[in-house]
Formats: C-alpha cells, sequence, structure tokens
C-alpha cells in the first residue's frame, strides 16, 4: 500500500498586486474627476465676458457697434453710452439750442455727403453726426503707412478739398487718432500713444497748411483705450485704426466732446453735463481775519456776500 503524503498549504505572496491595481484605478478615477472640475471651458468663458463687456459699451451681438444712422453715438445702449435706465426721468437737453446752428449743422452733414460721395461710397471716408457735432471718420491705412504717421498722397488728396469745406465756417475743429490693441514697440513711437496722437497731428498740420485757422484746430490721441469696433477680429482691428475729424458746434461742445471722445459718448450724456455745470454755480468765498493772526479762506455766508 503508498504511503500518503500529507497535503500542504500553499502560501500566495502575489495578492497584493490586485490591491495595488485597484489603488491606482481609483487614484485615476480620482484625478480626471478633480481635472473635470477644476478645467474651465475658455470657449464659454470668453462668450460670457465678451457678452457682458458687449453690454457695458453697446455692442451688438456681432461684437461691433451697431449702426444707428447717427454713427457711433448711441442713444440708449451701453451702461456708460448715455443709455437710460429710468424711462419716467424727464429728458435734459442742451441749453435752448440756437435754431441757426441747428440748421448750420445740418446743412454742413448733408454738405459733406454731397460734395464728399465719392470716398464715402468707397468706403473710405464715413460722415456721421447731430445738431452739436459732426465726424468724419478716416482710415489710417489711406493716409498712413503701416506703424507710421508721414501722410501720404492720398492724404494730401483727401483734407486738401476737405480744408476748403470747413474754410467755409468758423466752426472749432479738432482731430482724434485711433489705433487697435496689438502692442507696438519702436524707436520712433514706444505705444500706441504716440502713434495716436502723431497721426492726429499730422493731420492737422495739414488741414492748417491747406488753410484752415490753426486757432481753430486741436489734436488728440486716444490709443488703443477707445476702440469703436470688436478688437477680436483683423476686420475690426483695422476699422479700429482710424482718425477721426470733428466739427463742434461751438468751442464748448468741443471741449466736452474732446474730454470723453466722440464716438465713446452720446449727445444726449453731453446735454447732462452742460446741464448739470450750467446750474451749478461757483460758491462765494471770502477772506477771514483769525483770532491768532491767521487767515482763514471759507464759503461766504449769503448775506456777507451781499455785504461786499
Amino acid at each position: 500500500m503508498p504511503r500518503r503524503h500529507a497535503q500542504q498549504d500553499v502560501v500566495r505572496n502575489d495578492r497584493w498586486i490586485l490591491s495595488y491595481a485597484d489603488f491606482i484605478t481609483l487614484l485615476f478615477a480620482f484625478f480626471v474627476v478633480m481635472y473635470a472640475i477644476s478645467s474651465v471651458n475658455e470657449d464659454k468663458y470668453r462668450s460670457l465676458s465678451e457678452a457682458l463687456t458687449g453690454i457695458f459699451i453697446g455692442l451688438d451681438d456681432s461684437g461691433e457697434r451697431p449702426d444707428t444712422g447717427e454713427g457711433h453715438n448711441l442713444r440708449g445702449l451701453g451702461l456708460f453710452m448715455g443709455g437710460t435706465t429710468d424711462n419716467d426721468a424727464p429728458r435734459v437737453t442742451l441749453a435752448p439750442p440756437n435754431q441757426t446752428e441747428t440748421l448750420t449743422m445740418e446743412a454742413l452733414k448733408q454738405a459733406l455727403q454731397v460734395n464728399f460721395s465719392q470716398p464715402i461710397s468707397a468706403g473710405t471716408m464715413t460722415v456721421t453726426g447731430d445738431d452739436l457735432w459732426i465726424a468724419i471718420e478716416l482710415r489710417s491705412s489711406e493716409l498712413f503707412e503701416s506703424g507710421g504717421a508721414l501722410p501720404n498722397e492720398l492724404a494730401d488728396r483727401l483734407l486738401e478739398p476737405l480744408a476748403q469745406f470747413l474754410n467755409g465756417s468758423n466752426n472749432p475743429v479738432h482731430v482724434e487718432g485711433f489705433t487697435d490693441n496689438r502692442p507696438l514697440a519702436s524707436n520712433q513711437f514706444p505705444s500706441n500713444w504716440e502713434l495716436s496722437a502723431a497721426r492726429a497731428a499730422a493731420v492737422v498740420r495739414l488741414l492748417a497748411q491747406f488753410g484752415v485757422e490753426p486757432e481753430r484746430l486741436a489734436a488728440v490721441g486716444y490709443g488703443e483705450y477707445q476702440p469703436a469696433y470688436s478688437n477680436r477680429t483683423p476686420r475690426g482691428q483695422q476699422l479700429n485704426r482710424r482718425v477721426v475729424i470733428v466739427i463742434s458746434r461751438d468751442e464748448k461742445v468741443r471741449r466736452m466732446v474732446t474730454a470723453f471722445g466722440s464716438q465713446n459718448v452720446s449727445s444726449d450724456a453731453i446735454s447732462t453735463l452742460f446741464s448739470e455745470s450750467e446750474a451749478a454755480s461757483e460758491p462765494e468765498v471770502e477772506q477771514v481775519n483769525k483770532a491768532d493772526g491767521g487767515v482763514l479762506f471759507r464759503q461766504a455766508e449769503p448775506d456777507s456776500a451781499g455785504d461786499r
């Protein structure tokens, strides 16, 4: 009878591999979930950001300012464009506009559109305006070389007849220079500030050279910080490289428009500012000798102001 061998217990030493594999699988799943939570959908974030920006500066769904027939003086669009939110609030207008001046501005606008119909139809020039100012927008690419501020021959052909037209009126004129948002750094123009100001000054110089009285002229550069179109597309950047010649109704309008930019403020906002500035009177100031020998300047009382 054969001998029976005692059965031996077999101990496996590789079971840890299963636990390790389960742990690695769970760890991988954990990192996948964390990555999915932390990652931002850039397209959706950009769309949201652009939509909010459009609300505040008055852009339409395409990312460009809508054509209102009155240029870029948007009425009621954009929280910072002079739009009103209280429909019951009384409308504040400029101190009674002179009918003759209003008719003169309308006649100037119509005459510009007729006399410069060819460059307007070609897209080289845009004429817009209202009873406060007229804006003549010119593409920088038509007047200057890329990145430069030296006017070309086309600039002479456009600005000489325009100067002759401006000589027929005595309205104050200022020129606004704008660029796109592409960074610029050169020895001549360290930034877009210098480039926009230099282009505006070059146009002013040519207008004066062609006969416009220099005391009627002024130049201002806004750089890239007052875009009238979206800088998200090459077309929008091209449109933002522009020079705007603004014919104001009077000197007061020009000072106000220059402070804000003709294409970034609406006429009703200007009217509001005018009304507020006209309503506010400067306080009377009187000098009072103090007991200790010092001098105190204070707002005069109504009766003491009357005594003086």
